[in-house]
Parts: structure tokens; C-alpha cells; sequence
């Protein structure tokens, strides 16, 4: 394994290799590939988006709406090629002007600077590269949130304030930011350091024991996110007594899920999409969250048919497999990292080395720039994934269409679309590599295809 690995690292490590310019050849590839897949929905969208399909005729979807429908996602794909554009640029701005190892050194500066005043963290901080790697990862945050405020700006308050969607006032976007960042601060940056520690004390077999790491770490976030993350960005409240919770409470009991609680969260304060999801381990206790916007647009029954999907996911066990899956991801993706860990022209080609001065390889730096090395790939997993993800709707379709579910679930599906104003019209390579769920259309026919099938066999 080590001799393969060496040798791995011997073919990749050429001096003078220009890794700069493949990056920014994928960077730029894959922006074109992007907008290209966009491109083909906005025309798909403008030459069919108002009408509604034949297999959604007999719902009540008014003309209004389709056009509106359409006119929003035309809106989106186009902001989201402009966006693209604009990381597009700033990604190779970052690598054109070495941001990057100014970003590494200025870290250092402000490093000593804090030792200078603070004498007693001297043997902490100074010629830590784990320090300076938190350090430069505070920077690197900072610089690229400044750089999203006019697109996140522009998403929030004109696109989707101009279709009614934004409920987020100037005041709470600067705080929900600010609390984001020192949330990341405070529980990424030990995280990063063990991640760190990880990589330097394993060496060469470093890729085993940062999978393991980083599940413990998934673990972690499912049990402290829902009780001590989530209250600072919303309010969650106990469904009220009534018919709704009773009906949830009984598809629960029916199909024995360890349901612990049943939360109503505040996503109106925010947006005016709806969505329900649980909370909790694979294995554990559950938590149903429903937004009430989902509670306020749809009838009791609709709100159970769509719980009763997200139970079906539950006990086809699609979390665990998802879970699975990533864990097998992320040690492919560690694996072949291992193989650039130490190559000394990848980290030069950045900037690392002459003339900057900089005669170490941070690993965190690395690992940064790795991801643009695996983009080729990463668009090869985003379908993969897409359609594993699209198969397990089905199956949570089909699981709640068992429980008796499907003319609700129906329904209800219809609904969530009219009230997020999603498109009913999608071309095929837009839906296979955006879309993890099949389209309304598709859904609605997998549904009926079962119905027909179930009498069939009856």
C-alpha cells in the first residue's frame, strides 16, 4: 500500500507542472457545463412552461400560477448563471493573484502580533502550522463572505422578495451572518485542529482515521444541532393538541417510529417555502419538524401524507444508506488526497515557495485546493448520487401510497409546488443533475402506476 502510494506520488510530483492552469481549466470547464445544463431548462422552460403536463391536468393548477411557476425559475437560472459567473472569477482571481499564500502569510503576521500581546500563548501558537491554519481559515471565511454580500443580497431581496418568498428583514440577514460565522469560529475551529492533528499524527494511513473521525463528528451535529444550534436561527414549538398531531401521532404508532416529539418550526420568519423533515439518529428517537408554513397552506391530511413519505424514508432505512455512502465518499475523496498531501509542485504551483517564501506545505491548504482538482469527479458523483436519492423518493412514495396515503400525498405534492412556485416542466439533463427528487410529473405517475397496479393485483 505504501510502495503503490509512494509511487503514486513520484508520477504526480513533477516539477514545474503547471497545476494552476489545469484548476483553472476545471474551474472554467465546469462553470460552462453548469450553464450550459441551465441554459437547456430556461429554454425548456420558456417553450413549454405555460401549460400544465397531461399528467397534471385533473389537479388545480390555475394558469396564473403556471406562469408565474415558470417566470420564477427563468428568473433563478439566470441569476444562477450570473452567480456562477461570479464565483467563476473570483476562483480564479484567488489563483491568479496567489490570494491564497498572502492570505497564509498574513495569518502568520497576525499570529505573532497576538503572541506580542498575549505572551502566555506563545508555546500554543507561534510555528504551529495548525494555529496559523486556523488563523488563515478565519481570513479565508471572512474575505469570502464580504464577496457574497451583493449575491446573497440580490437572492434574498430582490429575486425572491419579487415572487413574495423573503421574509428576512436587513437586520436579521447581518445577525443570522454574524451568528453563522462565530458558530463556525467555535465549533469548526476545534474541529479543523483535530482534523489537522489527525492528518499529522497518522501520516500515510491518515485517510482511516479521518473517516472515522469525521462520522463521529456527523454524530455529533445530529445530537447537538436540534438542541443547541437551531435556537439561534429559529423558534421551535410544540404542535398544538388537535386532529393534526393526533393523525401523526397514529401514522407513527401504525408503523412503530420512535417518535419523541412533534415541533411546528418558524420558517416564515425567513422564507415562504414549506418543507417537514425529523430530526434525530438512524437508530434513535425521532423529532418531526414541521414549518408552518407547510401546516398553513395544506389541509391535516396532506400535512400526514407527507409525513407519512418521510417515514417511509425512515423504514427503508434511506438515512443509514445515505449515510453509508457519504462515509465511502469521503474516504475515496482522502485516499486520493493522500497522494497530494506532499506533492511539493501542487503547492507551488499556488504560490507556495518561491518567491513568497513559504517553505511549508499546509495540509489545510491542500485540501482546499484539492476539491478543485476533484471537480471532473464530483460532477460524475452528482449524478450517481441524484439518481440513488431520486430512487429513494420513489420508494417513500410508494411506502406512504401503502399506507393509504397516495390520493393525500398527491395532493399535497401539487400543493408544495404551487405555493414554492417550483417549475412542472424540466429537461432531462437539468432534472439528472440538479434534481435529487423526480419531478412532480414523475412522482404523480410512479403514484398512480401503483394505484393501478395494487388494483390489479386486488
Amino acid at each position: 500500500m505504501i510502495s503503490l502510494l509512494d509511487t503514486a506520488r513520484k508520477f504526480l510530483d513533477i516539477p514545474g507542472f503547471n497545476w494552476k492552469s489545469l484548476i483553472i481549466g476545471f474551474t472554467v470547464a465546469n462553470f460552462l457545463f453548469d450553464s450550459y445544463v441551465k441554459y437547456r431548462q430556461i429554454r425548456c422552460v420558456k417553450a413549454n412552461g405555460n401549460r400544465v403536463p397531461k399528467e397534471l391536468a385533473k389537479y388545480d393548477i390555475n394558469t396564473d400560477t403556471v406562469v408565474k411557476s415558470s417566470k420564477y425559475s427563468v428568473s433563478k437560472l439566470k441569476f444562477s448563471i450570473l452567480a456562477g459567473l461570479y464565483d467563476c472569477v473570483e476562483n480564479i482571481a484567488f489563483f491568479h493573484y496567489d490570494v491564497l499564500p498572502k492570505l497564509w502569510l498574513k495569518s502568520g503576521s497576525y499570529l505573532n502580533c497576538l503572541v506580542k500581546y498575549v505572551p502566555f500563548l506563545t508555546k500554543w501558537v507561534q510555528g504551529s502550522l495548525i494555529s496559523q491554519s486556523l488563523a488563515f481559515m478565519g481570513l479565508f471565511m471572512g474575505v469570502s463572505i464580504i464577496l457574497s454580500i451583493p449575491v446573497k443580497y440580490y437572492q434574498n431581496f430582490v429575486l425572491e422578495e419579487s415572487y413574495g418568498f423573503n421574509k428576512l428583514t436587513i437586520k436579521l440577514w447581518v445577525t443570522d451572518t454574524i451568528k453563522q460565522f462565530a458558530l463556525t469560529c467555535v465549533l469548526g475551529g476545534p474541529i479543523l485542529a483535530a482534523f489537522l492533528k489527525i492528518m499529522d499524527y497518522y501520516g500515510d494511513s491518515f485517510m482511516y482515521h479521518l473517516s472515522v473521525f469525521i462520522f463521529a463528528v456527523q454524530i455529533f451535529f445530529i445530537i447537538v444541532y436540534p438542541k443547541f444550534i437551531q435556537p439561534f436561527f429559529n423558534t421551535l414549538t410544540p404542535l398544538e393538541d388537535g386532529d393534526l398531531k393526533n393523525a401523526i401521532e397514529m401514522l407513527a404508532l401504525k408503523n412503530k417510529f420512535p417518535l419523541d416529539k412533534l415541533y411546528v418550526i418558524d420558517g416564515s420568519k425567513r422564507s415562504g417555502h414549506s418543507n417537514a423533515y425529523f430530526m434525530g439518529l438512524p437508530w434513535g428517537s425521532k423529532q418531526i419538524v414541521i414549518f408552518d408554513t407547510l401546516i398553513e397552506h395544506s389541509t391535516v391530511d396532506e400535512v400526514v401524507a407527507v409525513l407519512g413519505h418521510e417515514i417511509g424514508h425512515w423504514k427503508l432505512n434511506h438515512t443509514t444508506k445515505l449515510m453509508t455512502i457519504g462515509e465511502l465518499h469521503m474516504f475515496m475523496i482522502f485516499t486520493i488526497f493522500s497522494v497530494f498531501i506532499k506533492n511539493r509542485s501542487f503547492y507551488n504551483s499556488f504560490g507556495f515557495g518561491l518567491p513568497n517564501g513559504i517553505t511549508e506545505m499546509p495540509a489545510m491548504i491542500g485540501f482546499l485546493l484539492f476539491g478543485d482538482v476533484l471537480k471532473p469527479l464530483d460532477a460524475v458523483m452528482e449524478f450517481v448520487m441524484n439518481l440513488i436519492t431520486r430512487i429513494y423518493e420513489y420508494q417513500a412514495d410508494r411506502f406512504a401510497a401503502e399506507q393509504g396515503l397516495s390520493n393525500d400525498l398527491k395532493t399535497a405534492l401539487v400543493v408544495l409546488h404551487k405555493e414554492n412556485l417550483s417549475s412542472l416542466v424540466v429537461d432531462s439533463l437539468y432534472s439528472a443533475k440538479e434534481y435529487n427528487h423526480p419531478t412532480l410529473g414523475e412522482r404523480v405517475a410512479a403514484i398512480d402506476a401503483y394505484l393501478t397496479e395494487s388494483k390489479k393485483e386486488q
